[in-house]
């Protein structure tokens, strides 16, 4: 298992999927992105969808997770996507009594007790105590993680070596010595 924390935003994409029995259904499945604002999640749901889904989607909603944190499985299985609610014990400082925190996550797993696992798996190594409130099974179809390429202003990279760009400042050096000769 392994954790990752972002800024994460739920979207719902809606498109006509062909069925098993050959008819067209309008469907809607929601997806979750990292992204750092509601326009960047647009444009990555749109980027990732569009190489799954043949024809026409729409974005139908877009709006920011409840959550901060998702426990990504590295079993090939676990298909699923589940709503963990855990409570933290925590010690109000003031009064020095024992206080609940409410904190969500979303974990990867095949099934409701694995999920479980999974958490428990992620939350011992840690040395706060918490309980676990409520888990549920999402809607979620599948959850896409940043990979740094989805910046509109960043520069594109040269794919050239580095040993070419060198070269070529040698040649310009000797062009302007010849000139100057």
């Amino acid at each position: 298992m392994r954790s990752r924390t972002a800024e994460w935003f739920e979207t719902k994409i809606r498109y006509e999927k062909t069925m098993e029995d050959g008819l067209q259904k309008k469907i809607t499945e929601q997806y979750v992105v990292d992204a750092l604002s509601f326009t960047e999640a647009e444009n990555a749901i749109i980027e990732e969808v569009s190489a799954y889904i043949s024809g026409d989607f729409t974005v139908m909603d877009i709006k920011k997770a409840t959550y901060k944190e998702i426990f990504f499985s590295e079993n090939p299985r676990d298909d699923r996507w589940y709503k963990v609610k855990l409570q933290f014990i925590i010690i109000d400082e003031k009064s020095g009594k024992e206080k609940l925190s409410a904190v969500n996550y979303v974990v990867q797993s095949n099934t409701l007790q694995n999920a479980v696992k999974n958490v428990e798996e992620v939350m011992n190594k840690g040395m706060q105590d918490w309980k676990l409130a409520s888990i549920a099974e999402t809607n979620i179809m599948d959850v896409f993680e940043h990979d740094g390429t989805r910046h509109v202003n960043k520069p594109e990279e040269d794919e050239r070596p580095e040993f070419e760009d060198a070269l070529k400042a040698e040649l310009e050096a000797g062009q302007e010595k010849e000139e100057a000769m």
